[in-house]
């Protein structure tokens, strides 16, 4: 069968490789699992209910929820009505609801849980009031989901539930997606079933050797286009789905055994600042050998032939130190998806040494989000790149350097907005990503820094903070930073420290840790951040250097608004919180 619709892909597993284990989701400690066919019931009988609700054509119906099975159902049978999906993050304001819910007008919403029920009730009254609102959870307060599940449905409802099916064409819209709003108020990205497909099908088409049953976990949320786009991959290859939260990850990769997952690069780069914390308490000939063991890994180039007296050590490294670190990730790790940034080019080598394949694409919302993709074979990786266009994509960069991007998965529109649109789309075709790039001859993409994001010092030097940050995040004492600068003499930096670290560096040096309050004005440890920030400054021209900084005492998180769902930064949000503390920088005042 062909596969023109999103919904098509679970027919194509049942038609073609029936999974007993298509959905799974952990409840009191065990696995339940959902098979194809009653993953197809489910969004079935869901959908005819939303039909005997009196759900249309075009409607906008949101769902609101963490991952689990509920939300493959629930957007399955949104679509099959041929009404138009809004996910929204659980973890945004009343605010962003109201925003979204009301720009996008949505008839029902699904909630996961009491507290989101709780700020859909302050956001949107009126489909409150009207039991629009239906949870995934048990409530007193709403309607549960499967009130609208049809038993037993008559053949009526099932014709309309076939005609509706048959009527919804590819080129039709499928969801809006509000992006996460790094800049600017979120707007609402219009995406047709054949966008999204066009991405699906070229991930498939490089993954083509993957075989039905190989198992993934998925934790990135599935509001986001990223997540949403491999959920869709996952079943069109017949992968199985097991859902995680990110508090129980370790956990549950140890009890899956994936074969592959998606991430995003700071959760990869947590992953290596865990590991290289465990090294440094290491003692004696076990300490020496971790770091003999990482200096091998970082000169590692996949796909590369290597000397026998490097492959020798490879295999010491691989068999006294990696083998540890593949059997934490369930001993079965065949490649990993890292999407949403660039990953620093020592992690993707020390990974892949480490006989951890990280396999990097690169998008956005507005590209359903392929543009660029790596493969797993020789020539179709490059360390330090996100891989090469798509099928069916083209990319060119602009003479500003942003890279500009066209083809099938190339979005609609923003929802309401033409005069945005017309901002990032032109008249024939090419989106403007605000990304800044560079192509090789090969045609492997490297991204450098957000166009946006790019600032000037007063004394005419630009800088591009994006890659300085990720370069400073590789100090095990550096949990986040944010470089800042633009119109001033010099480059600064807001720093969050690494909490366990820092209090490990203080239990050494004999510091009594009381407070992160305390600690980061305590001038023991504003010396030694001194000290980390000229490490890495060393890398950088005299211009670029970070002169001054600020310990901050509170993490950046997503539900402070500091971070997005992918835990990329939001610059605006720093910047409006942190005022103060950025003025007093570039005060006359003499301080770090």
């Amino acid at each position: 069968m062909e596969v023109n619709r999103l919904f098509d892909v679970i027919y194509f597993q049942q038609q073609h490789y029936p999974q007993q284990v298509c959905l799974a989701t952990k409840n009191d400690d065990k696995w339940k699992s959902y098979s194809t066919s009653e993953v197809i019931q489910t969004s079935e009988h869901l959908a005819m209910g939303l039909i005997k609700a009196e759900v249309q054509p075009g409607d906008n119906i949101a769902v609101i929820s963490y991952n689990r099975p509920e939300w493959i159902f629930t957007d399955f049978a949104i679509q099959m009505t041929g009404a138009i999906g809004v996910p929204l993050y659980p973890t945004i304001t009343v605010d962003d609801y109201a925003f979204a819910l009301q720009q996008s007008e949505c008839k029902v919403v699904f909630v996961e849980n009491k507290e989101l029920y709780d700020k859909v009730k302050v956001a949107a009254p009126g489909l409150v009031k009207d039991q629009k609102v239906f949870s995934f959870d048990l409530l007193q307060e709403a309607p549960h989901w499967t009130n609208l599940l049809v038993e037993n449905p008559a053949s009526e409802l099932k014709d309309a539930l076939d005609h509706r099916k048959f009527t919804i064409n590819t080129a039709d819209l499928a969801t809006i997606i509000y992006t996460s709003g790094t800049t600017g108020e979120p707007k609402g990205v219009m995406l047709s079933h054949a966008n999204i497909l066009s991405c699906v099908e070229g991930v498939v088409e490089v993954f083509k050797a993957v075989p039905p049953g190989y198992r993934t976990i998925s934790f990135l949320p599935l509001c986001h286009i990223f997540e949403r786009s491999a959920s869709y991959t996952h079943i069109r290859l017949g992968t199985n789905i097991y859902f995680s939260d990110m508090e129980s990850i370790s956990e549950n990769i140890k009890s899956v055994k994936p074969h592959y997952f998606d991430t995003v690069p700071r959760l990869l780069e947590k992953v290596y600042e865990k590991i290289m914390k465990k090294g440094y308490e290491l003692t004696g000939i076990k300490k020496l050998l971790f770091f003999w063991a990482m200096k091998v890994a970082e000169k590692y180039q996949p796909w590369s032939r290597l000397s026998w007296p490097y492959k020798i050590k490879l295999d010491v490294a691989n068999t006294l130190i990696f083998s540890k670190w593949r059997e934490a990730l369930g001993n079965n790790i065949v490649f990993v998806l890292s999407g949403a940034a660039a990953l620093q080019p020592r992690l993707a080598r020390i990974f892949w040494a480490a006989g951890i394949p990280i396999i990097e694409g690169y998008g956005l919302t507005e590209a359903s989000p392929g543009i660029s993709f790596s493969g797993m074979g020789p020539g179709n990786y490059r360390v330090g790149c996100v891989g090469r266009a798509m099928k069916n994509v083209q990319i060119k960069i602009a003479e500003d350097g942003e890279v500009l991007a066209k083809g099938p998965n190339v979005m609609q529109g923003y929802y309401k907005r033409p005069e945005l649109t017309s901002e990032v789309l032109t008249e024939d075709g090419w989106l403007h990503t605000g990304d800044i790039g560079e192509l090789d001859t090969a045609g492997f993409l490297k991204i450098t820094d957000r166009k946006k994001e790019i600032f000037k010092t007063s004394g005419g030097k630009y800088i591009a903070p994006q890659p300085m940050e990720n370069h400073f995040k590789q100090s095990l004492l550096i949990e986040n930073i944010m470089i800042l600068g633009e119109n001033e003499k010099h480059p600064s930096a807001l720093i969050v420290p690494d909490q366990e670290s820092l209090k490990d560096w203080c239990r050494l040096h004999r510091i009594t840790f009381t407070t992160i309050g305390e600690m980061i004005i305590n001038e023991r440890v504003i010396r030694k951040y001194g000290e980390e920030v000229e490490k890495y400054n060393s890398s950088y021209a005299q211009f670029e250097k970070i002169k001054k900084f600020r310990l901050l005492s509170e993490p950046w998180t997503i539900d402070g608004d500091e971070l997005t769902p992918t835990l990329k930064l939001r610059r605006k949000s720093i910047f409006r919180k942190y005022s103060e503390v950025i003025s007093s920088i570039y005060s006359n005042q003499a301080s770090t």
